[in-house]
């Protein structure tokens, strides 16, 4: 495994060793001796979860709050995405910036995103599977998010030339300065 990228502190962009031969491939897709060697992180995941999306889903911008903060190890493992981390750490010299990477099952990159970060994605390719470690369990009483078309912040989606599909939930989720007002 080696970090290809640090795009804003804390948060970095993975490239696991692929080894591969006429049978297929085989890499390993989390060490926590080593991930912590290259990224001085000391995440110890407790949650695994996957989804699986047509095209044009997107999810976000997700994140948790207080002692339910999150952080999260992120991968596509069929399909593509295109990831993106906010940094919403309110007095980092970063806040509001993001960083947007495609990942999808031919580079096998990994994204991680430290706690204080917004997350979230839209899937690029029909049937992708996406998979994410958390050092945090779920808690929907301390779940928040931030639109995903905040001016504000600027995210540069890619063109899909389909309709997105997001949830109830994600479509009224406020923008980063009212949400910014309900952690204060």
């Amino acid at each position: 495994m080696k970090v290809l990228d640090q795009p804003i502190p804390d948060c970095y962009l993975l490239e696991p060793t692929v080894f591969g031969d006429h049978r297929g491939y085989f890499f390993e897709s989390f060490n926590d001796q080593l991930f912590q060697k290259l990224t001085g992180a000391n995440a110890n995941f407790v949650q695994d979860n996957q989804s699986m999306s047509s095209k044009g889903v997107l999810r976000g911008l997700h994140f948790q709050i207080g002692d339910a903060a999150q952080a999260k190890l992120v991968r596509v493992i069929q399909g593509a995405v295109w990831d993106v981390a906010v940094d919403l750490r309110p007095n980092s010299p970063t806040y509001g910036k993001w960083f947007g990477v495609e990942l999808n099952g031919e580079n096998k990159q990994m994204l991680y995103v430290p706690r204080g970060f917004g997350h979230g994605f839209v899937t690029l390719k029909a049937n992708t599977i996406f998979s994410y470690k958390c050092d945090n369990h779920y808690s929907k009483a301390d779940e928040r998010g931030v639109i995903w078309n905040d001016p504000t912040i600027g995210i540069e989606w890619p063109e899909l030339n389909v309709e997105l599909k997001l949830s109830e939930k994600d479509l009224v989720l406020p923008s980063l300065n009212e949400a910014q007002k309900e952690w204060e």
